[in-house]
C-alpha cells in the first residue's frame, strides 16, 4: 500500500477537529515520529473495523430482542385468552338462577363456598403473576431499549472523534444526549430497586452494560475538555505569577477563563456543564448502589472539571519548585498566589453551572482550593518530606547534628502559616463551618501529609520535644529562675498567688507554644497523638526536675533547717502553679474534642490500627490526666513531709514536757501562762510554721497547717491523757492554759483552732466536768456521750480519761 500518497490525500490542518489535532500533535511530536506512521494508519484501521464489527453486534441484538419481544407477545395473547374463557366461566357459574341455589338446597351453596374460597383466589394470583410478567417484559425492553440508545451514542462519539471531518458541535451533542438517556435509565433502575428488589439480576445486567458505556464516555469527555482547555491557553503562563515584582496586582494575571469569549466561551461552558452532569448521574448511581452502606464517605468526590483545571497548572508549577528545593517559601507563596488570583472566576463563571448540572453539595471555590492545597500537599509528601527523612535517618546513623531538624522544622512553620492564610480565603466565602462539620478539615489544610504518615507526625512531635528540651535546659540550670517567681498567673486565668518559681513559666510557655503549633493539623485524633508524644514528655521532665530538687534538698539535711523547707516549698508552689494551668487549658474544646474522640476509639483492637498507627500507650482519658494526677501527686506526698518533719521536730522539743506526769497534780509557775518546758516546743512549732507560711502557697500552706494540728493532737492525745495519769484540780488547769496557748499558735489561719484538736480539746472538756457528771458518765455510756457533745471519743478513752480525774475530798 502506498502510504505516501495517503498523506497526501489529508485535508488541510483548519478543517480537522480539535480533538483529532490534539491526537496527531501527541503522535507526531518530533520528524523522527513520521516513521511510525503506518503503524499508527493500521492501528487506527483496526479500531474501526472493530467498532464496525461492535455496530453490527449491536443491530443483531437488537434484532434478536425484537424477535423476543414478537415471541413475548404471541404468548401474552394465549394468556390472556385463556383468562377471558376463565373469567366467562366464572361469571356463567356465579350468576345462575337463585332459584337453583333454593332447589338445590345445600349442593348449591357448596358450589359456591368453593368458588368464593379456592378458585377465586387461585384465579387472583395467576392475574397478579401474569401482571408482574408484563410489567417486567415491558420494563426489560424499555431497558434495552435506553441502553441500546446508549451505547449508539457513545459509539457514534467515539467514531465522530476519529473522523477527519467531524463537528465538534454533532460531538457534544451526542455526548448530551447520551448523558441524558444516562439518567432516563437510572430513573428507572431506581424505580425498580425501590419497588421491585427482586429484579436484582435484571439491574445488574443493565449496570453491567452502562458501566461499560461510562467507562468509555467519561474518559472521552475528560479529554474533550481538556483539549478545550488548551485551546483556550489553561494553563496560563506562570512566569507573571512568579514575578519578583512585589508590587504586582492579581488583576494583571491573565485569566483565560475571563477572557474567553462568544463560540469559545459557549463551547467550554457546555462541555464543563456536560462533564458536571455526567458526574451528577455518576453519584445518582453510586447512591442507589450503595444502599446500606456509609454513603457519605464514597459518594464525596472532587469535582472533575476543577480537577481538570488543577492538574496542568500542578504540572507546570512542578517545574518551578523544584529549582525552590532550598526555598520552600517561594513554593507556598506561588500556591497561594494561584489559589488567590483564580478563586474568584469560580464563584463568578463556574459555580452557576454547577448548580445548574444540580450537582448538591458542591462549591467551585471550595473545590478550587481544596484542589490546589491537594496538590500542594502530594509534592510535599513525595518530593520534600522523604529528603529530609533521609538527612535525619542519616543524622541518626553518623551522630552528626546537621541542618535537617531545622529545615523540618522551616518547612512546618511555612505549612503552618500557609494554612492559615488560606483559612482566612475560605472564611472569605463563609464555608469554613461546612468543612468543620462535615469533617473535611484536612482538604484545605498541607498538614494532611501526616493523615497518611502517622510516622512523620511520630518524627515531627520527636523534633520539637528535642528543641523544647534543648530550650529549657539552660533555663532549669539558672538558679534565678528557681528564685524569682512568677508575677500573677500570667498563664491563667485564676486570681491566686501560687508563689511560683520563673521556671515553671519557662515550661508551660513551651508547652503552650507546642499546643498552638498542633492547632494547625486538620485531624482530632493526629492533635491528640502530636500532644502525647510531644506535649506530654516535657510536663513529666518539669515534674522530674522539681522531684530531683526535692530529693537533694531531703537528702542534704533531712528538711530539717529552713533553707531545705523552701526549697522543697518553691517545688511544691511550681507543681501546684502547672498543675492548675494545665487543668484550666483542660477544660477548653481543643481538649475535651480530644478526650471524646479518644473515648470513642477505646473499642478499636490492635489490628484495627496500621503499622504505623498503634495505639499510644496510656493514651486513655484526657491528654494530661495522667501527668496531671501525678502532679498533684507529688504535691500530697511533699506537704506530708513537710507536716511530718516538722511534727517530728516538735515531738523532740516537747518531750520532756510530755514525760512529766508531776506537773497534772500541781498548779503551774508563778507568773506563767504556759508550762516552761512546752515554751520552747511551741516557739519551734511557730518558727517552721511561719517560714512554710512564708515559702508555700496559700492552698497548700492550709494543708500543712491542718496536717500538723491533727499531728499536734494526737501527741498530746496518746503522750499526755493516754498514759495513765492523774490530773488533780491545779493540773487540769495547767493543762487548760497550755492548750490554749497552743490553740493561739493556729488562731492566725483559723476562727476556731480547736476544732482542729478534737481529741485534746473532748479530753480537757472532760476533765473540767464535776465529780457529779463524771459519775454519770460511767453508767451513762454512749448516750451519755452524745447528750455532753463528745464525739471523737471512744467509750474506752472516754472512762480512761475520767479515772485519771482526782478530786480532793
Amino acid at each position: 500500500m502506498d502510504y505516501e500518497h495517503s498523506f497526501q490525500t489529508l485535508p488541510v490542518s483548519n478543517t480537522l477537529s480539535s480533538s483529532v489535532l490534539s491526537f496527531l500533535n501527541d503522535k507526531f511530536r518530533a520528524r523522527t515520529d513520521l516513521a511510525g506512521a503506518p503503524a499508527l494508519v493500521s492501528e487506527l484501521r483496526t479500531r474501526c473495523s472493530d467498532l464496525d464489527r461492535t455496530l453490527t453486534d449491536l443491530n443483531r441484538s437488537l434484532g434478536a430482542s425484537l424477535v423476543a419481544y414478537a415471541s413475548f407477545s404471541d404468548r401474552f395473547d394465549a394468556v390472556f385468552d385463556d383468562l377471558s374463557a376463565k373469567l366467562i366461566r366464572l361469571r356463567s357459574s356465579t350468576c345462575s338462577p337463585t332459584s337453583s341455589f333454593s332447589d338445590g338446597g345445600g349442593e348449591g351453596n357448596g358450589k359456591a363456598e368453593k368458588i368464593l374460597g379456592e378458585e377465586l383466589p387461585a384465579l387472583a394470583k395467576e392475574v397478579a403473576r401474569v401482571e408482574t410478567v408484563r410489567i417486567y417484559a415491558e420494563t426489560a425492553l424499555k431497558l434495552d431499549t435506553l441502553v441500546g440508545d446508549i451505547e449508539d451514542a457513545v459509539s457514534s462519539v467515539m467514531n465522530k472523534n476519529l473522523k477527519k471531518h467531524s463537528s465538534t458541535q454533532n460531538s457534544d451533542e451526542m455526548r448530551l444526549l447520551a448523558i441524558k438517556t444516562l439518567k432516563m435509565t437510572e430513573e428507572v433502575l431506581t424505580s425498580v430497586t425501590k419497588t421491585r428488589p427482586k429484579w436484582a439480576r435484571l439491574v445488574s445486567a443493565v449496570d453491567h452494560r452502562v458501566d461499560r458505556a461510562l467507562a468509555v464516555l467519561r474518559p472521552q469527555a475528560i479529554a474533550d475538555h481538556r483539549a478545550l482547555l488548551a485551546s483556550l491557553g489553561w494553563p496560563p503562563p506562570l512566569s507573571t505569577l512568579t514575578s519578583s515584582n512585589p508590587d504586582r496586582k492579581s488583576a494583571e494575571v491573565p485569566n483565560p477563563l475571563f477572557t474567553m469569549q462568544g463560540d469559545l466561551k459557549h463551547q467550554y461552558c457546555e462541555n464543563f456543564l456536560a462533564l458536571c452532569r455526567l458526574q451528577q448521574l455518576q453519584s445518582q448511581r453510586k447512591y442507589r448502589q450503595l444502599e446500606g452502606f456509609n454513603r457519605k464517605v464514597a459518594l464525596r468526590q472532587p469535582l472533575w472539571a476543577i480537577e481538570e483545571l488543577v492538574n496542568p497548572i500542578s504540572l507546570a508549577s512542578q517545574l518551578h519548585f523544584s529549582k525552590w528545593v532550598d526555598k520552600p517559601e517561594f513554593i507556598f507563596a506561588l500556591v497561594y498566589k494561584i489559589t488567590k488570583d483564580y478563586v474568584d472566576s469560580m464563584d463568578e463563571l463556574l459555580q452557576p453551572l454547577v448548580d445548574e448540572a444540580m450537582l448538591v453539595g458542591y462549591s467551585c471555590r471550595e473545590e478550587w482550593i481544596s484542589a490546589m492545597v491537594t496538590s500542594l500537599s502530594t509534592y510535599l509528601a513525595k518530593e520534600m518530606f522523604p529528603v529530609y527523612v533521609g538527612q535525619l535517618d542519616e543524622e541518626s546513623a553518623t551522630g552528626i547534628r546537621s541542618q535537617a531538624r531545622i529545615s523540618w522544622l522551616h518547612l512546618v512553620d511555612l505549612m503552618i502559616s500557609f494554612d492559615k492564610r488560606v483559612r482566612s480565603l475560605v472564611e472569605h466565602s463563609g464555608i469554613l463551618l461546612s468543612f468543620q462539620e462535615d469533617g473535611n478539615l484536612q482538604k484545605i489544610s498541607s498538614l494532611s501529609v501526616f493523615c497518611d504518615r502517622p510516622d512523620w507526625l511520630d518524627l515531627w512531635a520527636e523534633i520539637e520535644l528535642s528543641e523544647a528540651l534543648d530550650k529549657l535546659k539552660p533555663e532549669m540550670d539558672d538558679e534565678r529562675n528557681w528564685r524569682m517567681k512568677v508575677q500573677g498567673a500570667v498563664l491563667s486565668s485564676v486570681p491566686e498567688d501560687f508563689k511560683s518559681p520563673a521556671v515553671s513559666s519557662a515550661f508551660l510557655r513551651h508547652l503552650s507554644s507546642m499546643i498552638d503549633r498542633c492547632r494547625s493539623l486538620p485531624s482530632i485524633s493526629l492533635r491528640s497523638r502530636f500532644l502525647r508524644l510531644g506535649g506530654a514528655p516535657i510536663t513529666r521532665k518539669f515534674l522530674d526536675c522539681i522531684l530531683q530538687r526535692c530529693q537533694e534538698a531531703e537528702g542534704l539535711t533531712a528538711l530539717t533547717d529552713d533553707d531545705a523547707i523552701i526549697k522543697v516549698a518553691n517545688s511544691i508552689n511550681a507543681a501546684h502553679y502547672f498543675e492548675s494551668v494545665i487543668k484550666e487549658w483542660c477544660e477548653d474544646v481543643f481538649f475535651l474534642e480530644m478526650e471524646l474522640n479518644q473515648g470513642d476509639q477505646l473499642g478499636l483492637s490492635g489490628s484495627e490500627y496500621g503499622s504505623c498507627e498503634e495505639p499510644i500507650k496510656g493514651s486513655e482519658g484526657g491528654i494530661f490526666d495522667v501527668e496531671i494526677g501525678k502532679l498533684g501527686e507529688f504535691r500530697a506526698q511533699w506537704v506530708e513531709k513537710i507536716s511530718v518533719v516538722i511534727l517530728r521536730g516538735f515531738d523532740a522539743q516537747s518531750r520532756d514536757y510530755m514525760k512529766n506526769r508531776r506537773q497534772w497534780q500541781e498548779k503551774g509557775e508563778e507568773g506563767w501562762t504556759v508550762s516552761k518546758s512546752l515554751v520552747v516546743a511551741l516557739d519551734y512549732l511557730q518558727g517552721k510554721v511561719l517560714v512554710v507560711e512564708e515559702s508555700l502557697n496559700r492552698i497548700d500552706f492550709v494543708r500543712v497547717w491542718r496536717s500538723l494540728a491533727a499531728g499536734v493532737d494526737r501527741l498530746v492525745f496518746q503522750n499526755i491523757l493516754m498514759s495513765n495519769v492523774k490530773f488533780y484540780d491545779g493540773g487540769v488547769e495547767r493543762f487548760d492554759s497550755d492548750l490554749q496557748v497552743l490553740f493561739g499558735v493556729f488562731g492566725a489561719w483559723c476562727l476556731r483552732p480547736e476544732g482542729f484538736f478534737p481529741k485534746a480539746s473532748e479530753g480537757l472538756k472532760l476533765l473540767k466536768m464535776g465529780e457529779k457528771q463524771l459519775q454519770d458518765s460511767m453508767a451513762g455510756g454512749e448516750k451519755w456521750m452524745k447528750d455532753n457533745g463528745i464525739r471523737h471519743l471512744s467509750v474506752t478513752e472516754t472512762e480512761k480519761i475520767v479515772r485519771s480525774r482526782v478530786f480532793k475530798s
